[in-house]
C-alpha cells in the first residue's frame, strides 16, 4: 500500500527527447498510484545535464503530458535551477566523511568492474580536475528497503561502488539531485521503471546520511521491444502519438501493460474517460514484475 502520509508522487523525466511509449507506461503508473490515492502528482525535469537535453525537449514532454491527459499540481519544477541546494547537500556530506574528490578517468580503471576507490584516501593527481564520488562503504551498508511490487531488498552499495555526485565538468550527478529534490517536494512515494532497481541502495544510503525521508517504492516491470531491448531513446524509440486516435491507442495499451485489464471498449474513449477508469480500478496488485514485450502500433 502507499504511504500513510498524505500522498506526493512525481514523475521526473530527463529533457533528451521526446516521451516514448515506456516513458507513458512509467507516467501513467506513477500518475494512477497518486490519483488512486487521493494524493497530489507532480513533475519534475531533470534537465542537470545540458549537452543532452536539445532545445525544446523539455516543453515537448510537458506537452506530451497534457495530450494523455495526465495533469500535474504544482508548478514544474527544473533541476537546472537547483545547484545550490545541491551544493549544500555535498558540502554536508563532505563534513561526515561521507564524499571524497576524485581525479581518476574511466579510461584508467576501465579493467575494473566498478569504481576501485583510489582516491578514497586523497586526490591521485592533484593537477587533474575532480569529480566528487559518494564513499559507498561507509554509512548505512547493506541497505534494506520494500519494494511494493518486489518485497524486501537488500543490496550493499560497496558492491556497486563509489557513485558520482558532481562531475568534473562541474555538472551535477542524478544520485544526489533526486534525493535532494524529493525531498524538497516532500515525496512519499516513487514510481517508476524497475531499470533505476539498484539506483535505490544509493539513494538510500544518501537519505540516511542527510537525514532525509526515505519514500515507498514501487518499481514498474519495463517494456522491452521484440528483441528483449528496453524502449528507450537510446535504441531509438518513436516518440509518442500525436494524433487523436494514436493517444487513445496507445494510453489503453499503457494500461495493459500496467496489467490493469482495461475493458476492450475503453480503448475508444478519449484519454479523460481511460483515465477515469483507470484511477477507481488501479490495482498494483494486479502488475507483474516481468518485462512486458510490447511494441506500441
Amino acid at each position: 500500500m502507499p504511504s500513510s502520509a498524505r500522498y506526493r508522487g512525481r514523475f521526473a523525466p530527463t529533457p533528451s527527447g521526446p516521451l516514448h511509449f515506456g516513458s507513458l507506461v512509467a507516467a501513467v503508473g506513477s500518475y494512477l498510484d497518486a490519483r488512486a490515492a487521493q494524493g497530489q502528482w507532480l513533475v519534475r525535469i531533470e534537465d542537470i545535464d545540458p549537452p543532452r537535453c536539445p532545445q525544446g525537449a523539455a516543453s515537448t514532454i510537458l506537452r506530451q503530458l497534457e495530450t494523455f491527459g495526465l495533469a500535474w499540481d504544482e508548478a514544474v519544477m527544473w533541476q537546472h535551477a537547483r545547484g545550490e541546494a545541491y551544493q549544500h547537500a555535498l558540502e554536508q556530506l563532505l563534513k561526515l566523511g561521507l564524499a571524497y574528490p576524485c581525479s581518476c578517468s574511466r579510461k584508467q580503471w576501465q579493467g575494473h568492474d566498478i569504481y576501485p576507490g583510489w582516491c578514497r584516501n586523497g586526490v591521485c593527481d592533484p593537477t587533474k580536475p575532480v569529480a566528487w564520488r559518494l564513499r559507498s562503504d561507509r554509512g548505512e551498508h547493506p541497505v534494506r528497503w520494500h519494494d511494493r511490487l518486489l518485497g524486501e531488498q537488500q543490496l550493499d552499495p560497496v558492491t556497486l561502488g563509489d557513485v558520482v555526485l558532481k562531475r568534473k565538468d562541474g555538472l551535477w550527478a542524478y544520485q544526489l539531485a533526486v534525493i535532494v529534490d524529493d525531498a524538497e517536494q516532500q515525496i512519499t512515494d516513487v514510481v517508476r521503471g524497475v531499470d533505476l532497481l539498484d539506483n535505490t541502495p544509493w539513494q538510500c544510503q544518501l537519505q540516511s546520511a542527510l537525514q532525509l525521508p526515505r519514500p515507498c517504492y514501487l518499481h514498474l516491470p519495463l517494456i522491452v521491444t521484440a528483441e528483449g531491448q528496453k524502449l528507450s531513446k537510446q535504441n531509438l524509440a518513436p516518440a509518442l502519438a500525436t494524433d487523436d486516435h494514436g493517444v487513445r491507442l496507445q494510453l489503453f495499451q499503457a494500461l495493459q501493460a500496467l496489467d490493469q485489464a482495461p475493458p476492450k471498449a475503453l480503448g475508444d474513449e478519449p484519454p479523460s474517460t481511460q483515465l477515469h477508469w483507470a484511477v477507481a480500478n488501479w490495482s498494483p496488485a494486479q502488475l507483474r514484475p516481468t518485462a512486458h514485450r510490447l511494441t506500441p502500433a
